[in-house]
């Protein structure tokens, strides 16, 4: 199984990608864990609905078909530890790729959030984009770690 987390943005502080390169290789070879970055659209001149349809569009190209689709959105289930854990051993079960979407400034494109599988969130705080990044990533290794009763997590 693979798992990527497509996120709107290409820029992100050196300390976010460091991050985010120290979890994702700790990851077993079994569930490897990709990023695919997508260019957020200019924003000069255009509407927000303009802005979130080209944006969306870039991400519907970078998930490949059949691939089960996990937005993160404010407004998702809010999941525990436990809970995410339990997810990641569904999605491993269902043995298809998984693509967890981070939006841009302006988040998802309504439609594209309302077709996802499922919706989630990671926080009632707002956060910059390179945080849930990083955030997303730890949760997953974390998630990961319960369920091969790794020590990295304590209860």
């Amino acid at each position: 199984m693979k798992l990527s987390v497509v996120a709107v943005g290409q820029r992100v502080p050196h300390w976010a990608q460091a991050a985010w390169d120290d979890y994702a290789k700790r990851f077993p070879p079994e569930l490897r864990v990709e990023l695919k970055a997508v260019r957020t659209e200019p924003r000069a001149g255009k509407t927000v609905a303009a802005l979130l349809a080209a944006e969306r569009q870039r991400i519907e190209a970078a998930i490949p078909k059949g691939t089960h689709v996990v937005a993160l959105d404010e407004r998702g289930t809010a999941l525990t530890t436990m809970a995410l854990a339990a997810r990641l051993k569904a999605w491993q079960m269902q043995g298809g790729d998984v693509a967890l979407v981070i939006g841009g400034p302006d988040g998802l494109e309504p439609g594209f959030r309302q077709a996802a599988h499922e919706r989630i969130r990671l926080s009632d705080l707002t956060l910059p984009h390179a945080m849930v990044r990083v955030l997303l990533v730890e949760q997953l290794y974390r998630a990961w770690s319960v369920n091969a009763n790794h020590p990295y997590h304590r209860e």
